[in-house]
C-alpha cells in the first residue's frame, strides 16, 4: 500500500481545497487578550492528534533523502496539498532544511477563497497548530508593510470565511514546527498574483532583510537576514492528465531553475502555465535573489497520480530549495541549433509569410522530426528589404514550440508591425529573413553584467516594456550606455530610466541566424 493511501485512512483530507474550518478566536493568555489564527485544516489536510501528525511527518521524512547542498538556504517551495497527497514531496523541501537554523520564517501563500487585491500580513499575534503556537513577528509584519503601499497588516486571507479556512499557509506550519522547533512566523497571503504585486513583496522583503543584516541597532526585531527562511507554498498544474502535467509542470520547475521568473509570472498570467501559489515564488525568488541566491535546486517532482493512481485527473508538486551558494556557478551549456534546424526555421519563417500574404491562409509546416525546434521558445523574426527593416515581433517568453514561434511570429512580423504597412505581394522575393531565438530571461543587479553584441535586453517599468536584441547595439555601435538608454527609449521611456530603482533590467542571449542569400532589388 503507497504512503499515501496509508496515511490517509487516518482521517479525512482534501486534494488542493480545504473542507471544515474552524474560524479564527480570540484567546486569553494570562492578563492579555490575543488575537490567534486557530488550526482551520487539522482533520483534513493533516492529523489534528499531535502524535499521529508527528508520526506522519517522520514516516515521510524517512522516505525523502536530504539532498548536499552547500550554502545558505535562504527560500524554498513547498506544496499545500493534503499530506497524503504532497507530503512525500514536501518532505523533500523540509529535509533539506534539517540541521539548519532559523529563528525566523516568511510563509508566503496564495489565497484560495477569498478575493483581495493586495498583500495581506496577518495582523494577529500567533497562528496555532496541534503542535503548540507560532508566534508572528509583529515588529517585522510592521515594518514590511511600510515599505509599499500594496502591503497591508489585514486578517483578510488569514481568517475562516464561509467557504473555508485557507489551507496553503496554515499547512506548511507542522513541518517547520518539526523540523525547526520553535521561530517566529510573518504569515502573509497575497490576494494580487501580479508580476508587480511580487515584485513589491520580494524587493520589500530583500530590502527589510539587509538592513537588518547591516544595521547594529535591530530595535525591537529578533531576527537577522541571514537566520530568516522565506517559504513559497504553491502546488503547479491542477487536473489535467499524467502527462500533460509532467510537461507542463516541467516547463515551470526548468524556468524556475533558470531563475526565470519573469517569463514565469508572465506564462502564469497568460495560462499557459499553472501554479496556485505562482506569485508567492515569483516573489521568493526576487527576494532571495537580491539577497544573493545564485542556485534554485530541485530537490522533488511528482503528483497526486503518483500516489492514488489514477492518472486521469492529477495535481502537480514541486520541491525547490534557493541557495546562496559560494564561489561562481558553472556557466550553463551555450544554446545552439544545428545548420539543417536553423534551415527548417527558416523555411517556416518564409512559407508562413508567403502563406499569409498570398493566400491569407495559416501555413501547415507537416512533420517535423527534430526535437530542438519542439523545445518552447522565446524567438524574434525580423524582415529586412534591400539591407533596411521591414517588420521585426516576436515572443519574448517560452509559450509555444520554437517551430510554431517562428511561424506565428513571422507573419506578425509581415503584416502586424505597427511601424510598417503590411508586406505585399510584390514584396515578397525581396524579403530577407533573420531569427533571433532567446535565451531565458535573467534579471541584471549591476548593469557591468551586460556585455555589448552578447547580451539583449527587457526593460520593464509598470506597463511600460521595451526589448532590443543583442545584435543592435553592434549594428548600431553602441556603447553599454547607449545601448541601455535606447532599450529605455524603446520602451517608451526617458533615456535614463535604466537608473530608476522601478525599472527592471532582464538581459538574454540569443542564437541569431539568418537567409545566405542576396536582397533583390528592383
Amino acid at each position: 500500500m503507497s504512503l499515501g493511501l496509508r496515511w490517509g485512512r487516518l482521517f479525512m483530507f482534501g486534494l488542493c481545497f480545504g473542507f471544515a474550518a474552524l474560524a479564527a478566536q480570540e484567546q486569553v493568555f494570562g492578563a492579555e487578550q490575543q488575537k490567534m489564527r486557530q488550526a482551520g485544516v487539522a482533520g483534513s489536510f493533516y492529523p489534528a492528534d499531535p502524535a499521529q501528525l508527528t508520526a506522519m511527518m517522520d514516516d515521510m521524512m524517512s522516505h525523502a533523502s536530504q539532498p548536499a547542498i552547500k550554502g545558505q538556504i535562504l527560500a524554498v517551495v513547498a506544496p499545500h496539498a493534503g499530506y497524503p497527497y504532497s507530503g512525500p514531496v514536501a518532505a523533500y523541501t523540509y529535509a533539506a532544511l534539517k540541521g539548519r537554523k532559523y529563528s525566523r520564517v516568511v510563509v508566503i501563500a496564495p489565497s484560495h477563497y477569498e478575493a483581495f487585491d493586495f498583500t495581506s500580513v496577518y495582523d494577529g499575534d500567533g497562528y496555532v497548530t496541534p503542535l503548540g503556537t507560532i508566534p508572528v513577528d509583529k515588529a517585522f509584519a510592521q515594518q514590511l508593510t511600510k515599505m509599499s503601499s500594496s502591503i497591508r497588516l489585514s486578517g483578510r486571507g488569514h481568517l475562516a470565511t464561509s467557504k473555508g479556512a485557507e489551507h496553503a499557509l496554515e499547512v506548511q506550519l507542522p513541518w517547520l514546527q518539526h523540523v525547526l522547533g520553535s521561530f517566529t512566523l510573518v504569515p502573509i497571503i497575497m490576494g494580487d498574483q501580479s508580476y508587480e504585486s511580487s515584485r513589491a513583496l520580494g524587493v520589500a522583503l530583500a530590502r527589510l532583510l539587509q538592513h537588518e543584516g547591516s544595521s547594529p541597532d535591530k530595535g525591537d526585531v529578533k531576527a537577522s537576514a541571514g537566520d530568516t527562511l522565506i517559504v513559497a507554498s504553491s502546488d503547479l498544474s491542477h487536473y489535467h492528465t499524467y502527462a500533460e502535467a509532467e510537461e507542463m509542470d516541467h516547463k515551470t520547475l526548468n524556468a524556475l531553475q533558470a531563475w526565470d521568473y519573469f517569463s514565469m509570472s508572465r506564462n502564469f498570467d497568460a495560462r499557459v502555465w499553472e501554479a496556485c501559489g505562482g506569485a508567492p515564488i515569483v516573489a521568493a525568488m526576487i527576494a532571495a535573489e537580491h539577497m544573493g541566491a545564485n542556485q534554485a535546486k530541485l530537490l522533488r517532482y511528482a503528483n497526486s497520480g503518483d500516489v492514488t493512481g489514477d492518472r486521469s485527473h492529477v495535481v502537480g508538486y514541486g520541491a525547490v530549495a534557493l541557495v546562496k551558494a559560494p564561489g561562481q556557478q558553472a556557466a550553463e551549456k551555450p544554446y545552439s541549433l544545428s545548420d539543417k534546424e536553423k534551415d527548417i526555421l527558416l523555411t517556416v519563417a518564409r512559407k508562413s509569410v508567403e502563406s499569409a500574404v498570398r493566400e491569407q491562409k495559416a501555413y501547415a509546416p507537416g512533420v517535423i522530426p527534430e526535437e530542438a525546434l519542439h523545445q518552447e521558445r522565446g524567438a524574434f523574426v525580423t524582415l529586412k528589404e534591400a539591407g533596411d527593416l521591414r517588420g521585426c515581433i516576436g515572443y519574448t517568453s517560452a509559450v509555444k514550440p520554437l517551430y510554431l514561434t517562428v511561424r506565428d511570429t513571422a507573419v506578425l512580423a509581415a503584416l502586424r508591425d505597427p511601424r510598417f504597412h503590411p508586406v505585399s505581394t510584390q514584396e515578397l522575393p525581396k524579403l530577407q529573413y533573420e531569427i533571433s531565438v532567446l535565451s531565458p530571461l535573467r534579471h541584471v543587479l549591476d548593469v557591468r553584467q551586460i556585455v555589448v553584441g552578447e547580451h539583449g535586453l527587457l526593460m520593464k517599468s509598470g506597463t511600460n516594456e521595451g526589448l532590443l536584441l543583442p545584435q543592435v547595439p553592434t549594428e548600431q555601435h553602441w556603447d553599454r550606455t547607449r545601448f541601455l538608454e535606447e532599450t529605455c527609449g524603446k520602451a517608451e521611456m526617458r533615456p535614463n530610466c535604466w537608473k530608476d530603482e522601478n525599472t527592471d533590467i532582464f538581459m538574454f542571449t540569443a542564437v541569431v541566424f539568418g537567409e545566405h542569400r542576396p536582397a533583390i532589388s528592383q
